[in-house]
């Protein structure tokens, strides 16, 4: 090998070890994106779930055979002919408190839904849903007094109807805003009554002074405890 010929070999030799082989390029890691797209989806699927959970059609879809009726009353027009949960005509759907509660506060109403009235504790809702799977219901639904609906809140009867956040008026006040009726249905005679011993969410209300007092007002859509009693369904 001539002088030249082992230079160049020498100086071959040097470049190779100067220069290393490039490091392989890192993969980057895909995992954060992923994770992150199933964060983002799981909160928008928990808001939707969330908004579906305050309509009424929740209510219909999860515990669908007994609550159809309930759910098709609310949905009436209001101020129109319509039908109870038992399917009985009402010529008035306003005497039932369910869809003149949906009237918007614009309009003179609440505004307001299911969840308006129907605030469950969660052990409520668990033992209705053990219920509704096992079948172990009434249907229709049997029908609850407002002392029932505010039981496991721990709050006095007139509280489900009586309070801040929906009429907030006392029993006096109630007795004062009917004082122009020839019979004022809140004067307590014969002692308290309860407020849905007159007041029906999803069928027509009932004047229940009727059942003793003929000349009882009957208000547009109201029944007298006669033909209520003779309702298909009313116990």
């Amino acid at each position: 090998m001539s002088e030249e010929e082992s230079k160049v070999e020498a100086a071959t030799e040097e470049e190779t070890v100067a220069t290393p082989e490039a490091a392989p390029k890192k993969k980057k890691k895909k995992w954060p994106i992923v994770v992150g797209v199933v964060v983002v989806v799981l909160i928008a699927a928990g808001a939707g779930f969330w908004v579906w959970h305050e309509q009424p059609s929740f209510c219909s879809a999860i515990c669908h055979t007994p609550m159809d009726p309930y759910v098709e009353g609310f949905e009436q027009e209001p101020g129109t002919a319509g039908v109870d949960k038992y399917g009985n005509e009402v010529s008035n759907t306003n005497a039932m408190m369910a869809v003149a509660h949906k009237i918007s506060k614009d309009e003179g109403g609440a505004g307001t839904d299911c969840l308006g009235c129907h605030v469950p504790t969660l052990g409520e809702q668990i033992s209705e849903g053990m219920n509704w799977i096992s079948g172990n219901y009434q249907y229709p639904l049997y029908e609850r007094t407002d002392e029932d609906l505010v039981e496991a809140r721990g709050l006095e009867a007139d509280e489900f109807c009586l309070n801040e956040g929906c009429h907030n008026l006392t029993r006096q006040d109630l007795i004062a805003a009917t004082a122009d009726m020839e019979r004022n249905p809140h004067v307590a005679q014969h002692g308290e009554i309860a407020c849905t011993e007159c007041h029906k969410a999803h069928r027509a209300s009932v004047n229940y002074c009727s059942q003793c007092h003929s000349d009882a007002e009957i208000p547009d859509g109201w029944l007298t405890t006669a033909q209520a009693n003779k309702l298909e369904g009313v116990a």
